[in-house]
């Protein structure tokens, strides 16, 4: 299974149009959306291109290729414009032979894991920066942010197949993997 992963668009128009073509030309199966798809949040500057209701218009139309959790700049009212859901803080996911605990990481992170068995890997982004770490029994993944990146990242994504972590910048140019 072919999963592209991706965090925090924050309403960029901009970057989630670039987004939207690498997930065109990824071709995955699915699109994991580890929350803040809408709103900056008050502790953001406005992202380049802000246009929330031109993101909705942008993935509406695949939402039936979409898997998403809710972030902390997320709210009920995106409910109502989003024909996926974006109500639940974390979904379990298994591919490739994989565990996955995907969430946003305002409630579970490296550093409050959720109550997890070993061998889970913890997806989450929040952060903004792109991370890949052993944390005793269970790996941290996080694909940065598709629209504010922080600690100078770039705008990112993660490419999941066969057990394949990939992170690549909005341009498909590759720079960490991880095989699980």
């Amino acid at each position: 299974m072919r999963i592209l992963i991706a965090s925090d668009i924050h309403g960029s128009a901009y970057f989630c149009e670039k987004m939207i073509k690498a997930f065109q030309t990824e071709k995955p199966d699915t699109l994991l959306l580890l929350g803040d798809i809408l709103y900056h949040g008050p502790r953001n500057d406005l992202p380049r291109g802000y246009s929330p209701k031109e993101v909705i218009g942008m993935l509406n139309p695949i939402a039936d290729r979409i898997v998403c959790v809710r972030g902390n700049c997320d709210a009920e009212v995106d409910q109502m414009v989003l024909d996926f859901s974006l109500s639940e803080p974390y979904k379990i996911i298994e591919a490739d032979g994989l565990k996955l605990f995907a969430t946003h990481g305002h409630l579970y992170n490296a550093d409050n894991p959720p109550d997890i068995a070993n061998n889970y890997i913890l997806l989450n982004g929040h952060t903004h920066i792109p991370a890949c770490e052993q944390h005793g029994d269970y790996m941290y993944i996080n694909p940065g942010s598709v629209s504010i990146p922080k600690n100078g990242s770039e705008h990112s994504y993660i490419m999941l197949n066969d057990g394949l972590f990939i992170w690549k910048d909005l341009d498909g140019a590759e720079y960490m993997r991880f095989k699980a």
